[in-house]
């Protein structure tokens, strides 16, 4: 039988009827003690009584004054009436019962005649007197001795009270501790067993549930916990099982493209980054053939760059496919990846597959940045379908081939640009310096010829002088373009080139030179360090042409903004005219500055040297030819 009140219900009823039962027997003992205290303030005024009837009797034999005589009487009768009345500040009042009552009638009547006697003087002798008197405390003697045994009977029942209090205790501490035992700790401790049974896997556990309170509640949240347990675990190792089989399969396939990634990204050529893609991902697949198409611009054919396991016929026939002359190489611009059924070569001739006995060719679209390139093909001697995570697998290896086949591409590019780039470079050093002083020469010569057709000495030896300076000069500008040309930088720290640099310089010239580095800033890219050199060269190159300086002075601030000072304490010159020779100078150092973004400044005046300033910007990068890629030629990979 199911128990309906809760558990705080329950407790509640116990803990009420226990406070009742001890509010009762602390009211009832109150009582008591109320009751021995006001009989026992009783009893001590009855002993004043005894005290004041022999102080009466012995102030009526002294012959007291009346005044004072009156005093005592009015103190016994006060007496008595505290006593008929009771006080209950002090707290004093008398325990009536019968007996009490008769002994206290007594001793009224007997006050009455002993009062009469005292106020009316010693009738009596004082034998007589004293013998009253005796008479008069042995009846307050009595009616004390009743208090006295009431209050005995009070004092008996006090005990009694106690006793049961202390039982009261005993067995409310009996109760609470059954109660929770019996409401608490034994359906705790049948919850822990049922815990620790499922603990143990012993999913069929469960719990009596025979009320309907907090822990009932409990009780049948757990039989239901268990019941889904043991539902989920009846199917766990099945769903383990296909989980498994699925999170081996991702590893697999995360493998494979992990491997396929790296092999593409160390490929050194085109040719053996496709046959190698092609291998891999056949057998991956466990495709019986391979191949990787690649498309030309208007896709109107597919150059087949690779292939493993193809048949030596179909693939010289196949080398070179028209766009929709078969299954492959028959692309739409939003075409995905797809599973194409070949056909009976009796029903369709074209498809030289069938005729090989392929089945199935799976085609897989080679996209990037939504541009089709291309596509690989797998072939199959049997039927395929291939699973959604297969599908994403083929896709993933496709973007990764476009992206490697495009990073080559754009490598070979970059190298041509390079070449290119400093083939300009060079040009354009040949230009600026070598070929104005070739110029200067042929104009030497021709004067000279001119001279000696005049025969015109002076000025014959005039411009041999000229000549013999001019190639000292072309030699030096050789000598210079070397040095230029043979610069190496130091990705971390420009100071080393710059260091060698001015070696050179005091190598060619003589001129001491001192090099100063101060402040912080991040290193320079490589690019850039190679256009600052230049800069700083050319600046050097003027020094050394037309300064005629005996020192000069490099500094270094390096920074957010990174400035680079060439010094010198030559002749100087006006920087507000034009110079012929300066100003080719000039105009390649600003030519060069304006590369990297920087800006070059010049003061300079006659007779006080010349400084050259090189201010960078915050983030120097070099302009230098782009090397984006827009398409693939055939040629070029073929």
């Amino acid at each position: 039988m199911q128990h309906t009140a809760s558990l705080s219900k329950k407790l509640l009823r116990i803990g009420a009827s226990l406070l009742l039962l001890a509010l009762a027997s602390i009211g009832l003992t109150l009582w008591v003690t109320w009751q021995l205290e006001g009989g026992a303030a009783a009893v001590n005024e009855a002993g004043r009584m005894r005290m004041q009837t022999w102080r009466l009797t012995s102030a009526v034999h002294a012959g007291t004054p009346q005044p004072e005589l009156q005093r005592l009487i009015g103190n016994f009768e006060d007496s008595l009436s505290v006593l008929r009345s009771g006080d209950a500040s002090r707290p004093l009042f008398v325990p009536w019962d019968e007996q009490v009552r008769q002994r206290f009638s007594v001793v009224e009547s007997l006050w009455k005649v002993q009062r009469q006697q005292w106020l009316t003087g010693p009738a009596l002798t004082v034998e007589s007197s004293l013998r009253t008197a005796g008479d008069f405390v042995e009846a307050i003697d009595r009616f004390v001795l009743a208090i006295e045994r009431h209050l005995s009977r009070l004092t008996a029942i006090l005990n009694l009270f106690q006793f049961a209090m202390m039982a009261l205790a005993i067995g409310g501490a009996v109760i609470m501790l059954y109660t929770g035992y019996l409401y608490v700790i034994s359906p705790l401790s049948r919850l822990r067993q049922g815990l620790g049974k499922v603990e143990a896997g012993e999913f069929t556990t469960r719990i009596d549930v025979d009320t309907e309170d907090e822990f009932g509640q409990v009780a049948a949240g757990f039989n239901r916990m268990a019941a889904t347990l043991e539902s989920m675990y009846k199917g766990l190792e099945s769903q383990v099982e296909a989980k498994t089989r699925h999170i081996e399969a991702q590893r697999v396939r995360l493998e494979a493209l992990y491997e396929v990634s790296a092999f593409l990204a160390q490929a050194s050529s085109i040719e053996e980054l496709a046959r190698g893609f092609a291998q891999r991902v056949r057998t991956l697949m466990k495709a019986d053939a391979g191949a990787v198409r690649w498309s030309d611009d208007a896709s109107q054919r597919y150059l087949m760059l690779a292939s493993d396991c193809f048949p030596q016929d179909m693939l010289e026939e196949e080398r070179t496919l028209l766009a929709g002359a078969c299954a492959c190489g028959n692309l739409q611009p939003e075409s995905r990846t797809r599973v194409i059924p070949i056909l009976s070569h009796d029903e369709i001739p074209v498809r030289r597959c069938a005729k090989v006995g392929y089945e199935s060719v799976v085609s897989v679209p080679i996209r990037l940045q939504q541009r089709l390139l291309g596509e690989f093909n797998l072939f199959f001697r049997s039927a395929v379908t291939l699973s959604a995570d297969e599908t994403e697998l083929l896709d993933a290896l496709a973007s990764h081939l476009a992206s490697a086949l495009e990073s080559l591409r754009a490598a070979a590019l970059a190298r041509e640009a390079a070449v290119a780039e400093e083939r300009t470079l060079i040009a354009r050093e040949l230009h600026d310096s070598i070929a104005q002083s070739l110029i200067f020469l042929k104009i030497q010569v021709q004067l000279l010829r001119s001279a000696s057709h005049k025969g015109q000495a002076a000025q014959m030896k005039q411009a041999l002088d000229e000549l013999d300076t001019g190639l000292r000069e072309s030699i030096a500008d050789v000598r210079e373009l070397l040095v230029h040309f043979r610069t190496r930088t130091n990705t971390d720290d420009i100071a080393q080139a710059l260091q060698e640099t001015l070696q050179k310089f005091q190598h060619q010239t003589g001129l001491p030179a001192h090099l100063t580095v101060q402040g912080d800033g991040l290193p320079l890219p490589p690019d850039v360090q190679v256009q600052v050199l230049h800069v700083l060269q050319e600046a050097l190159s003027n020094v050394r042409k037309h300064a005629g300086a005996t020192q000069v002075d490099v500094e270094v601030i390096k920074g957010e903004n990174w400035r680079f000072l060439v010094r010198d304490n030559g002749v100087g010159f006006d920087a507000s005219q034009s110079h012929s020779q300066s100003h080719v100078g000039m105009k390649i150092m600003r030519e060069r500055a304006g590369g990297i973004g920087a800006r070059v400044e010049i003061v300079s005046g006659p007779g006080q040297g010349t400084t050259v300033t090189l201010t960078l910007p915050a983030h120097p990068v070099s302009r230098g030819r782009s090397t984006a890629i827009t398409g693939l030629e055939l040629e070029s990979l073929g």
